[in-house]
């Protein structure tokens, strides 16, 4: 069965920045300090090399448990990519259902009965068009690492917040976009108020990627807490709430009783 409702999932910069054998496993494994850890590419979760996890009557070591994990939690990752947003895969509804026919190795007949289309050789078309968007894909990336191969050729990116609600042009910011913003609208630091809140929504984008980190991950506030925090950077307080929740940065329950930062 494939994943729905993904439109709106925390892409984490981990995700982007995996391998191809990363992202079909769905976590990754990297060295920090004295400790390895595998993080699941989907939630962010971590798994301790040399740890020992236990699931029911059964006991894995970090990098099963990971993989364990991953299809547990999160459907595998087959199921789980294949329900993102058009926006971030290029797939079409009808691509995804014959992709989901391809992986239960459904013949060209009982995909085509399976998804109404009534032709095999309707088919056998998809099919040979997936194939060569394939070919196009490992064209371009190829394309693109040359391109990107000379230093300094242009600014990079700003990581995505993992729980930005959507992955679209508004955090198209590079890193000297972000400063130029940040310095043009916190006049005195990144920690100083705001000058004012512009309209346009990468500028909106940028500075509410700021704010947030004024809030600690994992604790819960109040509402009267988080106003006081904003407060210091604006006094129109509710409106920077209101858009951090817009944008999926912050979280709250539904009567506002408790807010917390999205991870």
């Amino acid at each position: 069965m494939l994943a729905e409702g993904n439109e709106s999932v925390s892409i984490s910069e981990k995700f982007w920045n995996a391998s191809i054998s990363e992202l079909k496993q769905g976590f990754r494994f990297e060295m920090r300090e004295h400790s390895g850890f595998y993080t699941c590419l989907v939630c962010g979760e971590e798994f301790e090399k040399g740890l020992i996890y236990k699931e029911d009557s059964h006991y894995y070591e970090a990098g099963k448990y990971a993989a364990l994990h991953v299809e547990q939690v999160h459907g595998g990752m087959f199921n789980w990519l294949l329900g993102l947003d058009k926006k971030l895969t290029g797939l079409t509804e009808l691509q995804k259902g014959l992709l989901n026919a391809f992986r239960h190795s459904l013949s060209d007949g009982e995909a085509a009965r399976e998804l109404g289309i009534g032709s095999t050789s309707t088919v056998r078309n998809h099919r040979f068009t997936l194939r060569e968007k394939v070919k196009q894909a490992r064209l371009f990336l190829a394309v693109m690492e040359l391109a990107e191969e000379k230093p300094g050729a242009s600014s990079p990116f700003v990581s995505i917040p993992r729980s930005a609600a959507m992955v679209d042009e508004r955090f198209a910011i590079t890193e000297e976009e972000n400063a130029e913003i940040l310095s043009a609208y916190f006049k005195q630091g990144p920690e100083g108020p705001l000058s004012e809140f512009p309209k346009k929504q990468k500028r909106k984008a940028a500075i509410l990627r700021q704010l947030i980190k004024r809030f600690e991950t994992g604790r819960q506030y109040t509402e009267k807490e988080v106003n006081a925090i904003l407060k210091e950077a604006s006094s129109d307080y509710v409106t920077l709430r209101r858009y951090l929740i817009d944008y999926g940065l912050l979280d709250r329950q539904p009567d506002g009783s408790t807010y917390w930062v999205k991870l």
